[in-house]
């Protein structure tokens, strides 16, 4: 039996708007897309620090992670609440489990003294690249009305991620040996 194949293209997105899960329409400057685009952005830039060499555990972490960034895309993709309620969710396990990753690795590093400057090596800048998206994810969901469990959830694990890519740089730095380049203003 011969498969059909599906094109890519839709065409459907031409005039400036784009459908939700469910089929409502909105304009593509909607702060969902900018949210959810922020993340996908995350999303490609986790997958590239998973391709360096590093601990098997990480590279584990990681990928759970980007599931969890693709749950989140889609619960703000969400176009009505019954589609929300169709789709999976995160829970507070996931939040500790982000908290554990960054108790673990802190104990291997040195108190941070100074603010850190990104740089030092490509996977430690890559980690950075990746906290800044999620920042900037955070901001733009935050100015969302999420009133929602799932939402608010969602919220609080991309806020604790940011954290853990911040203490993931440090300690693949320290992995590697590199040094940290600290922020020590000029007087």
């Amino acid at each position: 039996m011969k498969q059909r194949k599906r094109k890519i293209y839709t065409k459907t997105g031409d005039s400036g708007q784009t459908s939700l899960i469910g089929g409502v329409r909105v304009e593509k400057s909607d702060l969902r897309l900018e949210a959810y685009g922020a993340l996908d952005e995350l999303n490609s830039f986790v997958g590239l620090v998973r391709d360096f060499s590093i601990e098997p555990e990480t590279k584990k972490t990681l990928f759970v992670i980007q599931t969890k960034i693709f749950s989140i895309g889609s619960i703000l993709a969400a176009g009505t609440a019954d589609i929300l309620k169709s789709l999976p969710g995160l829970v507070e396990k996931d939040v500790k489990k982000l908290e554990q990753e960054i108790d673990r690795m802190n104990e291997h590093l040195p108190v941070q003294e100074h603010f850190i400057l990104p740089g030092g090596h490509p996977i430690v800048s890559y980690c950075h690249v990746a906290r800044t998206i999620c920042r900037r994810a955070e901001r733009t969901m935050s100015r969302m009305e999420l009133s929602e469990a799932k939402q608010l959830m969602a919220l609080k694990y991309i806020n604790r991620l940011s954290d853990y890519f911040f203490v993931l740089a440090r300690f693949v730095a320290a992995e590697l040996g590199t040094e940290e380049n600290f922020w020590i203003p000029e007087k």
